[in-house]
């Protein structure tokens, strides 16, 4: 396949006169009725946020979850020095404008996603901007999201976040095949869109084990010499050069409109190590050693991360509830030990657990009473299996991992009371729910 080569302002294709248009300074916009100013938006009155536990007497906790619309708590967490500018990831999981309300496995509503169009797009923009100015400058934001509103929202992520800070739109299997009966493929697939708030931003690159099959495949070459597995790849890039990379190596210029990838002295280093293949014809190629791979970089598709589908994995219960093992890809390669996460849409607390045994800080908000009472008992006593809704599940079959790798994980044991100790509970003024007070208390004298 042919490789593009990028051009600079005032060059001109194929000899015409017609030169390429520069980049414009401004960015696309959509536009709706309703849409506020930046300026309005960052005005939001903060929220007045009452302290109802904290595990640890007298101690101020790094982790902290919000009950109450997670607008006015944003805007609080502005007025944070300790918040704003510092989050190193945040990771959101919103409504997906289907205009239903979500139950709970004990068939309670747990949430209303009943915002649609223009007014879901607003309400998401509105939290967007808030979350950029909570987000530290090497920080990365994730949005999850389905084909209703993954589209209209990428473009708004652009207005919010600056087109140049996009860098994936990754493609989730959220589930097994569908037998559908209407006229239409499979729907298996959901999105998340990731952004930076700047060029410079942590990466931990995230890498799949090589498999011994894949091995072979990708490095099928053996050296008779040392025995190390390889492949080969070739020594030139696409573009012209007009120095050492665009000069003749041992007699041989590089391909028209390509270079050499490096100065024709490190391409002879790299020969006096053997780490040049000659062909029969002469042309140089690269070896790639299987043992200098740390493993196979991940992709922007993902497979190994479905919702629950076993009647024995372990969940809260919660409706869309996410696949830990999700969690954690995105907490590794985006965070390091010690960074803050903040999720507003926290749900049943996924985010929040796998946050804190990966050792992470972390902030998490829902509008739910029922996502509060979750995440609190989740990280009391863990998850149990997911049971059919009818029948109870048999508690004594063992667990079906939800992380890629087979991890088997023993929430109760890591999200216990050490866990549960070093967070805090805040409640918004609106948000002063008996039945949520009183299950509070219950779930203090449990624990304690």
């Amino acid at each position: 396949m042919a490789t593009g080569i990028p051009y600079s302002n005032g060059k001109t294709y194929n000899n015409s006169k017609e030169a390429l248009l520069p980049e414009k300074t401004h960015a696309m916009e959509l536009l709706y009725p309703g849409k506020r100013s930046v300026g309005e938006i960052l005005a939001t009155p903060p929220g007045t946020i009452h302290l109802k536990w904290t595990g640890a007497p007298n101690s101020k906790s790094d982790n902290r979850l919000y009950y109450g619309d997670n607008l006015p708590v944003l805007a609080s967490l502005l007025q944070d020095s300790s918040v704003a500018g510092h989050v190193r990831l945040i990771y959101i999981d919103p409504p997906f404008a289907t205009n239903s309300i979500f139950q709970s496995r004990t068939q309670n509503d747990a949430y209303s996603d009943l915002l649609v169009g223009v007014h879901y797009l607003e309400f998401l923009r509105e939290r967007l901007i808030l979350l950029r100015e909570l987000l530290a400058e090497d920080g990365s934001i994730y949005v999850h999201l389905d084909e209703n509103m993954a589209f209209h929202v990428k473009v708004i992520m652009d207005e919010v976040f600056g087109r140049k800070n996009f860098r994936n739109w990754i493609t989730r299997k959220k589930c097994n095949p569908k037998n559908y009966t209407r006229k239409t493929y499979g729907n298996i697939a959901d999105f998340i869109l990731f952004y930076t708030k700047s060029d410079t931003y942590i990466w931990n690159r995230p890498l799949e084990t090589w498999s011994q099959e894949k091995a072979d495949k990708e490095y099928p070459y053996i050296e008779k010499e040392t025995g190390r597995r390889y492949k080969k790849v070739p020594v030139h890039a696409p573009g012209v050069r007009n120095g050492e990379t665009g000069s003749a190596w041992r007699g041989k210029l590089p391909p028209p409109g390509k270079h050499w990838q490096f100065p024709p002295r490190t391409l002879d280093e790299m020969d006096a190590r053997g780490e040049i293949y000659w062909s029969p014809n002469g042309n140089p190629r690269r070896k790639i050693y299987l043992d200098n791979s740390d493993g196979i970089p991940v992709q922007d598709i993902w497979l190994d991360f479905r919702d629950a589908h076993n009647q024995n994995i372990h969940i809260t219960g919660y409706p869309t509830e996410k696949n830990p093992g999700l969690l954690a890809r995105i907490i590794n390669a985006s965070s390091n030990e010690g960074d803050l996460v903040l999720d507003c849409f926290s749900g049943s607390g996924t985010t929040l657990v796998v946050a804190s045994q990966l050792q992470r800080r972390w902030i998490g908000i829902d509008n739910s009473s029922t996502a509060i009472e979750t995440t609190l008992r989740r990280f009391a006593h863990g998850s149990s299996p997911m049971g059919n809704f009818v029948q109870k599940a048999d508690t004594h079959e063992k667990q079906t991992s939800l992380w890629s790798d087979g991890t088997e994980i023993d929430e109760t044991a890591t999200c216990h009371w050490k866990a549960i100790k070093d967070f805090s509970l805040y409640v918004s003024s609106d948000k002063q729910n008996d039945k949520l007070m009183q299950f509070i208390q219950q779930w203090i004298q449990e624990i304690s």
